[in-house]
């Protein structure tokens, strides 16, 4: 038997190691009901980043997390999502990036309530409108200075903490008159506040009457920031989708992050992408660069523990060397995926099942992950036996590939000196 121990003893993590608890994604949830009481949406709120710090990057944060870091599927499934945003958030370029149909924008009144300011403002609420996002408004967009908003409003929120109740009525009743949006009651509290708006014709409800906010928990694994500054860099220049390509090999968490991002419910694909060239292509310059630039602005320098990306880095490119012996340009690039999200259960801190909740992968990916089966998974046990000095499966599956201890080791060294040269440029 034939490893390097000492090379990896470096490199090899603790699995099982506890999360960071800074990469978590804290999001509230407040359901929004019909009038029988069933969810019509959820209000998120930002539970991660500290009130007082909450800035349009914060509603950038928010979305990006609510609909690709966060387990979609169980914080909001099909459900339509409102979100509060800044004035100032509403020309962010992350916008481009989600499908309207998911999202409602929550947009506050103009302090001050200049004309001026809320003409202006209502450009970009019009050109937004057009691309098929949808607006919630508060009761101001009720009043005189904010006709040209009124016809931008799909919601508008009744604050019943701020709305006198002799007003309610009045309110409803212009609304209806004014515009077509739906009406929201919110911090509704009791039964009676209930029985009277229902009497006014309000179909939406929110409040602690029928639910208190929820906190829902993610684990974000997010790349270290040299990394995606060299991914911006590389966009801006117009690289080549071959080079790009290798620094998403390069680093386990940005092409996780990538996946997961592309395929989530947010992105409105129809189909699902289990290639870093095929991301990259639909996406495009453009949208790749919005992405890398929100994922530097909600990522904390650092990233995951060096070791588990090395370590992950490392098996990706030995899994591609061994099987290039044998398997199509395909497989092998699924083999090094195989290879780099081996350690995602390490890196979440959840088991693998549930890592893979979040990113699409092809079937042989997954069956090698998950159940150890299928044409990639000797290539995968044949790496873990080099990094853990296990002689009997080392043996046992490089016989089962015709693959020599010189091959192998060959492999090895090279996939380590790989690891190396990227950490080093």
């Amino acid at each position: 038997m034939s490893t390097i121990p000492d090379q990896l003893d470096s490199l090899n993590p603790l699995h099982g190691q506890a999360a960071n608890t800074d990469d978590q994604v804290l999001i509230a949830r407040q359901a929004i009901v019909d009038e029988h009481r069933a969810v019509f949406g959820y209000e998120l709120f930002d539970r991660s980043t500290p009130s007082q710090e909450y800035s349009a990057d914060s509603d950038a944060a928010l979305l990006i997390n609510a609909l690709s870091f966060a387990d979609t599927e169980t914080l909001v499934g099909n459900k339509i999502v409102f979100i509060n945003c800044t004035l100032e958030s509403l020309s962010g370029g992350h916008l481009e990036l989600i499908h309207p149909d998911k999202v409602v924008l929550e947009v506050p009144s103009v302090p001050g309530n200049n004309p001026q300011d809320i003409e202006a403002h209502a450009k970009v609420l019009e050109d937004l409108r057009k691309r098929g996002f949808r607006f919630a408004f508060n009761h101001t967009v009720l009043t005189r200075g904010y006709a040209s908003w009124r016809a931008q409003a799909s919601f508008v929120k009744l604050d019943m903490m701020v709305l006198k109740p002799e007003m309610v009525e009045p309110y409803v009743k212009f609304a209806k008159a004014n515009s077509t949006a739906q009406l929201i009651a919110e911090k509704v509290e009791t039964a009676e506040q209930h029985q009277l708006l229902t009497s006014y014709g309000i179909k939406l409800f929110q409040g602690y009457w029928f639910a208190k906010p929820a906190l829902v928990k993610a684990l974000a694994i997010r790349p270290s920031q040299s990394t995606i500054l060299q991914l911006i860099n590389l966009v801006r220049k117009q690289a080549e989708t071959g080079e790009i390509e290798q620094l998403l090999k390069r680093d386990p968490t940005l092409s996780f992050n990538l996946l997961r991002f592309i395929n989530s419910s947010g992105f409105g694909l129809n189909c699902e992408v289990t290639s870093f060239r095929h991301a990259v292509m639909i996406l495009g310059y453009k949208k790749l660069f919005r992405w890398a630039a929100l994922l530097m602005t909600t990522t904390r320098s650092g990233g995951a523990p060096p070791a588990v990306g090395q370590t992950a880095v490392v098996r990706g490119r030995l899994m591609e060397l061994l099987a290039a012996e044998m398997l199509s340009p395909e497989d092998c690039d699924n083999a090094f995926v195989v290879g780099v999200f081996s350690l995602l259960d390490t890196m979440l801190g959840v088991p693998m099942a549930k890592a893979l909740e979040s990113v699409a992968l092809p079937e042989s990916v997954t069956d090698a992950l998950l159940y150890r089966t299928g044409t990639l998974a000797p290539f995968l046990a044949l790496t873990e036996a080099c990094e853990n000095g296990n002689d009997e499966i080392f043996g046992r599956t490089a016989d089962a590939l015709a693959l020599s201890n010189k091959q192998v080791n060959w492999a090895h060294l090279q996939a380590l000196a790989w690891a190396e040269s990227l950490t080093a440029e």
